[in-house]
Order: structure tokens, then sequence, then C-alpha cells
């Protein structure tokens, strides 16, 4: 009998490029009808019209993609993936967050006391998402899961991404705690 072995480096690999924003986005995705395309609808740009375009059902449906390592509860995965559950990563400063999607997570991190060292994908890999987006799925998950953190808009996610544009490499624990 032949015996097929997987290692989990591999497998999480796996697991992160397809479900956490690296694989294609055309399978979560449908496809747009080019013969029915229109011109985006005007939008409100008063403060609570932008809180409410981070809607919860949108975040919810986006969280769909983060399941597979972060779990459908939030507690994530012991030793593997941390939880966002009770997290001071996600309920502190909102531009830790919007960092950690904007452009992966790499190296050893302490979460509510634990330590995890495994590597997470920037949210948007191949396919970035907008600041709409970003904020949609970090308003769901500051939200979620027991967790009371103030939501999170587009106009936040623009400022990050305007102060960390040049960056090329996943964020750290040391680069988190310098964000404000």
């Amino acid at each position: 009998m032949h015996s097929t072995r997987f290692s989990l480096t591999a497998f999480a690999a796996a697991v992160l490029m397809t479900a956490c924003g690296g694989g294609d986005k055309s399978a979560s995705t449908p496809a747009a009808d080019s013969t029915t395309a229109t011109a985006p609808a005007p939008t409100d740009t008063t403060p609570a019209a932008t809180v409410a375009s981070a809607s919860t059902a949108n975040g919810e449906e986006i969280y769909g993609r983060c399941m597979a390592c972060h779990q459908a509860t939030g507690a994530g995965m012991p030793g593997a993936f941390p939880p966002l559950a009770g997290s001071e990563w996600v309920t502190g400063p909102s531009s830790r967050p919007i960092a950690i999607l904007l452009h992966g997570l790499q190296g050893e991190i302490t979460v509510k006391g634990e330590k995890y060292n495994s590597m997470m994908m920037a949210y948007g890999t191949n396919v970035p998402m907008s600041d709409d987006e970003v904020a949609a799925v970090l308003t769901y998950v500051r939200s979620s899961f027991g967790n009371s953190a103030p939501a999170v808009t587009p106009a936040e996610v623009a400022k990050v991404r305007a102060a960390t544009a040049s960056r090329t490499t996943p964020m750290t624990q040391k680069d988190l705690e310098a964000l404000q």
C-alpha cells in the first residue's frame, strides 16, 4: 500500500493561499456580466454613511474566506493560527488589523498570552481588496466573537494604505507595535 506524506507547512501554505486571499477570487465572487455594466451610484460621504458602507452583512460574507484558518467562531487553530476572538490585535488600534490585511503577517506574534509563528498572506493577494471591503470585514471581526471594538471606516483603511504603500514584506509584531 502506498502512503503519501504531507508536511504541515505545505498544507498550511496551501490553505493560506486559497482561503486567505492568495487564490483565485473568481471562485467566491460572481462573474461580472459585461453587457450590464453600469456606472457606480453616487455615494453619501457623511460620517454615518461612511460607517454604514462597512456593513456587517458584507463583512460577514467576506469573512467566509478567513474561516479555514480562524474558524467560524474566530477561535483560530491552536498552535497554528491565532484567535480573533478576544485578540488584542483585533480590538486595539484599527491601524494594526488594517495593516495585517493589507500586507500579511509573518514571524512570532503573541495573542492572548500564546505565541504563534505562522504566515498570513496579505488578505487581497493577487486580487486587491478595496478600502470598503477591508473596512467591512474588519468591522465584522471587531464586533463579532465577543469583541466590541469600534467600526473601521474606509477612510481609516485609505490612511493606513497610503502610509504603508511602500511596504513590500509582511508585517511583524514589532511593526504592528509601532502603529497607533
